[in-house]
């Protein structure tokens, strides 16, 4: 029997979701666990040639196959860089230097999720956004076990013990949720 898929690839549509995020031109995004960049790939087009997306993976395979993609799309506004999410300042962004951080599917992953967070408020600046989506809890059997899942009021109160603001949830399909978050 092949191990359950525990990616967004395949089941989330990233073109719908993407527009949920209320990416303009020339922000500065980034992209916490980006993997291949599904997501990340398109938020760098919409961010156009004065934005910039630094995408983030501690699997160095990941970001060779996000350099790849950014390289066959023509986006020059791409950086990538291996880092550890868990570890405050590992993400080598500076303070308040980014517009969004997308956190797409990363947050079950791990049993440090406050330390993510606090990476996040760290990198974001003032008034900045935190992009959401995670796998439902008690969605079936696709994704990760349903013990590795957070259901969306759990979340938010892991976002709320690190001052974050609730701004809106949004649909994310059949096996995730959204919500938007302010520093």
């Amino acid at each position: 029997m092949e191990p359950l898929p525990v990616s967004s690839e395949g089941f989330l549509n990233s073109d719908a979701v993407i527009g949920e995020f209320g990416i303009v031109p020339g922000m500065k995004i980034a992209d916490f666990g980006c993997g291949a960049g599904h997501i990340g790939i398109l938020a760098a087009q919409l961010t156009g040639k004065d934005g910039h997306l630094l995408a983030l993976d501690i699997m160095e395979d990941k970001l060779d196959s996000f350099k790849a993609r950014a390289k066959a799309s023509g986006l020059e506004n791409v950086e990538t860089k291996r880092a550890n999410l868990e570890v405050l300042g590992n993400t080598g962004a500076a303070d308040n230097s980014q517009d969004m951080v997308l956190l797409i599917n990363i947050l079950f992953q791990s049993n440090k999720k406050q330390d993510i967070l606090k990476e996040t408020k760290r990198v974001l600046k003032p008034d900045g956004t935190a992009v959401l989506v995670e796998w439902k809890k008690g969605g079936g059997g696709f994704g990760p076990p349903d013990g590795l899942r957070t259901d969306t009021n759990e979340m938010q109160a892991i976002f709320a013990s690190e001052n974050f603001t609730l701004v809106r949830q949004f649909n994310a399909g059949q096996f995730h949720y959204g919500l938007i978050f302010k520093k």
